[in-house]
């Protein structure tokens, strides 16, 4: 199994989506994410599996998506397809299991996270998800995420234990450990190894971040199983 994350930094992007930004949907110059996927393609097997993502929970088989399918977790039990989802702040959740038979990758920002996109990944994978280990790649820390009490509401309603992750501010926001949010949704699903966990998309420059820019670019997080 393999892994791979992308940072701002390597591309041929310019202005705000500087410089190695993956994504067709933001405004840039779509010359320049060719080149850019190109650049990223050169380390990997495959062409990416990009599907269309739509802050939703549905998952896919990496051998079936293409750029229109909507989705927002991709699957593989194959060696070679690369599976992928593009960030710039919610959290890119990487799944294998131990034995390196079959790997997954989730984007979870709050309202995926809150929908059950993690679990549906969880599930797709085909392996008990006592075997399965966790990966949370770089997004929005929780100094940096404010929301209001609707999206409080999303996961508490749920999981009063997700209370933990929202510290209240004077203005009647929430500061919110999406991190936090996204162990407890894999413990919940029965993963026990969750690592990662350690990155502010916001706060560090070499990630895209939309909270802090909002026009700005993507950043690609990638797994796949090797050819034998």
């Amino acid at each position: 199994m393999h892994a791979l994350i992308t940072t701002r930094e390597g591309g041929v992007s310019s202005g705000k989506f500087a410089s190695l930004n993956l994504s067709m949907r933001v405004g840039d110059d779509p010359r320049c994410v060719a080149r850019n996927r190109a650049i990223l393609r050169a380390c990997l097997p495959d062409e990416p599996a990009w599907v269309k993502q739509v802050h939703g929970t549905a998952v896919i088989d990496a051998t079936r998506a293409t750029p229109d399918a909507e989705a927002d977790g991709v699957v593989t039990q194959s060696p070679g397809p690369v599976c992928a989802v593009m960030t710039a702040d919610c959290l890119p959740v990487f799944l294998s299991d131990r034995a390196g038979t079959s790997v997954g990758i989730a984007h979870a920002g709050w309202r995926g996270l809150a929908a059950g996109i993690v679990e549906n990944v969880v599930q797709a994978m085909g392996v008990p998800s006592r075997d399965i280990i966790a990966y949370i790649g770089p997004g929005i820390g929780a100094r940096r995420y404010e929301v209001a009490e609707d999206v409080r509401k999303a996961f508490v309603d749920k999981d009063p234990a997700a209370a933990r992750s929202f510290a209240p501010r004077q203005d009647g926001k929430y500061l919110v450990d999406l991190y936090g949010l996204a162990r407890q949704r894999l413990a919940a699903a029965g993963v026990a190894g969750i690592y990662g966990g350690g990155f502010c998309t916001a706060s560090e420059e070499r990630f895209f971040s939309f909270r802090r820019d909002e026009t700005t670019g993507r950043m690609a997080s990638l797994i796949w199983l090797e050819e034998d």
